[in-house]
């Protein structure tokens, strides 16, 4: 019990550590842009052995859907139709391309209602993802006891195509 309330609080410090130099060195204009980092700094730190935590989905998965939603509000506008596509293609692209990570999966909603441009991808996605998981790479090396993030850098996720829900 000591062991994983010693690690509770480890893991909420350099997530505290991480989302600060987030928000502050992206200086967003609304913390919305931020809000699918929130969920990946949960991933890099308490679930940091995930598929869904390793470098492809988080990296593919938040370039990928956040370009999703800046093209279509771009193209498109605004419509719930819009983000309905988005979002639905989003789905599509990262279970083909085994770039599933979660908190991505808010992004092209997050865009589409920010009204992003695609200055947003380097201002706050690219810079976001950067800093977290630079900290999750380093806080995982001052840990104790705790594996080294990230497991694999090139880990699929879904690790396999077989990601149907009627098992084919």
């Amino acid at each position: 019990m000591k062991t994983t309330l010693l690690r509770l609080i480890w893991v909420s410090i350099g997530a505290g550590v991480a989302i600060t130099l987030t928000l502050l060195a992206t200086k967003a204009t609304s913390p919305l842009l931020l809000a699918s980092l929130g969920g990946t700094t949960l991933f890099l730190f308490g679930l940091s052995t995930t598929p869904a935590a390793q470098p492809r989905a988080v990296w593919g998965g938040h370039l990928f859907s956040s370009l999703i939603g800046i093209i279509c509000v771009q193209c498109l506008g605004d419509a719930t139709w819009v983000s309905v596509t988005a979002v639905v293609i989003t789905i599509c692209v990262l279970l083909l391309t085994r770039t599933v990570h979660p908190p991505a999966g808010a992004n092209p909603l997050i865009m589409i209602q920010a009204h992003a441009s695609f200055s947003h991808i380097g201002l706050t996605v690219l810079l976001g993802i950067s800093i977290i998981s630079a900290v999750a790479w380093i806080w995982s090396r001052l840990g104790f006891g705790t594996k080294k993030y990230p497991v694999s850098w090139s880990q699929p996720s879904p690790p396999t195509m077989n990601w149907s829900i009627w098992g084919d």
